[in-house]
């Protein structure tokens, strides 16, 4: 007879006080059909202004099956999923959000997937709810992690996904202060497929990632898990160099042939600017390297976590 395996549940949440519980009574009412399944559940509060922790305590307190972690402070989308990942222990694990427009009641669609033998899965939607800004951050997301993460460019990424016990286990091997989910899913297997589910809209309140927060996301996805950055740098270094070398000849040539030709102060000006942005952009982005490698040195952590429910301190 084979062994009933199981599934943990990690959902972020961050804003989420109404709408968490219904998130939850989802999962529940499809984990009781599945029934070739155990489960459990872990509720990451990042530390949320409102009454979050509220509610997951309430929660715990009424289903012994849901673990509870909170933040001290607000580390993140990202951190938060680290956190539940680590104190999960299911032989598959489950990630969406604590809004309600990730499906939980299409669950098994993810899981069937896993079944049948891919590594990981991410949900895709035909039709996405989200706004305008949350769109095009997505897709701004979806470019980068093609071009820096090496991602197929036939797989849709999403929060919503399952991964195997093994990609989990290499995942959480990470310890660095600034994680990036996708490209530790990337970096395990590319055994990944994608199932289209319904993406709902939001039933209240509005995406928690600002511009702010997003920038902060696509620097954690291209410094911590590409050098590509820093050899388009070079490539632009040398490029700009040869392109001034060749103007310089070229100013030369112009001048012998024609002495009478002035040398504009404006172009020379142009010029200048035009290099040195170029130097300090590049100038930046090696400092924004170092700058990470100097605080991951000094041991910042992923989060920092205040309380735990239902779980071993």
């Amino acid at each position: 007879m084979d062994r009933i395996k199981k599934v943990s549940f990690v959902i972020p949440c961050y804003r989420s006080e109404h709408t968490l519980p219904h998130v939850v009574t989802e999962i529940r009412e499809k984990m009781q059909e599945l029934t070739q399944y155990t489960y459990d559940i872990f509720l990451v509060n990042d530390a949320s202004p409102d009454n979050t922790m509220e509610t997951i305590r309430d929660l715990c307190e009424k289903y012994d099956n849901i673990k509870g972690i909170g933040f001290a402070r607000n580390f993140g989308q990202h951190a938060a999923l680290m956190a539940g990942l680590r104190h999960s222990d299911g032989d598959y694990v489950v990630c969406l959000d604590d809004d309600g427009q990730t499906p939980a009641d299409e669950v098994d669609k993810l899981l069937n997937k896993l079944e049948e033998g891919f590594d990981a899965v991410y949900a895709s939607y035909e039709h996405k709810q989200h706004s305008a800004f949350r769109n095009l951050g997505s897709k701004v997301n979806e470019l980068m992690t093609r071009m820096m993460l090496n991602k197929p460019a036939n797989l849709y990424i999403s929060s919503y996904f399952a991964v195997k016990r093994f990609v989990v286990e290499d995942m959480i091997r990470y310890e660095n202060s600034y994680p990036y989910v996708i490209g530790l899913v990337l970096r395990a297997t590319k055994n990944i497929t994608n199932v289209p589910v319904c993406h709902r809209e939001r039933e209240e309140g509005n995406s928690g990632y600002t511009l702010k927060k997003l920038l902060g996301l696509w620097f954690n996805g291209f410094t911590a898990f590409s050098v590509k950055p820093l050899r388009i740098a070079t490539s632009l270094g040398v490029g700009f160099a040869g392109l001034g070398f060749l103007y310089g000849i070229y100013t030369i040539i112009k001048r012998l042939v024609n002495p009478n030709v002035p040398m504009g102060f404006s172009a020379l000006m142009a010029a200048l600017v035009f290099f040195g942005g170029m130097i300090m952009i590049m100038l930046g982005l090696i400092g924004e390297y170092v700058g990470r490698i100097y605080i991951s040195m000094n041991n910042s952590p992923q989060y920092v976590i205040r309380e735990k429910i239902h779980l071993e301190e």
